[in-house]
């Protein structure tokens, strides 16, 4: 529905403008922002996202548990494990949006269009 060209689009609605402004609150937090980065690529239990980030396994859940009830995430069982990932390509490009916009802030490559 949204092209990156705005002269074509139209304006988002209130409610569309509340739905962003909920994910990018979440997404401001560093360790969701990791969880996600590790989510967009794989599925992943607590224990190995937990591992991977070197934050304690009950933080994880619960900002797991924040990002599952914004829609950020999906989950799905095997067994006895719950594995989460990015919801969708939407997330996942969004993710991968923010970090690509951050590096180059942080190591100075020239911006493109």
């Amino acid at each position: 529905m949204y092209a990156r060209d705005n002269t074509s689009t139209p304006e988002p609605t209130p409610a569309q403008v509340n739905a962003a402004v909920d994910a990018f609150r979440l997404l401001s937090d560093g360790t969701r922002l990791r969880l996600m980065w590790l989510l967009s690529s794989d599925e992943r239990d607590v224990n190995s996202l937990a591992e991977a980030i070197g934050v304690p396994r009950p933080s994880v859940s619960q900002h797991l548990a924040k990002l599952r009830l914004a829609g950020l995430v999906d989950t799905r069982r095997q067994g006895r494990r719950v594995l989460y990932r990015a919801r969708d390509s939407h997330v996942r490009a969004l993710i991968a949006e923010a970090l690509f916009h951050a590096d180059h802030e942080v190591s100075g490559l020239p911006r493109h269009d």
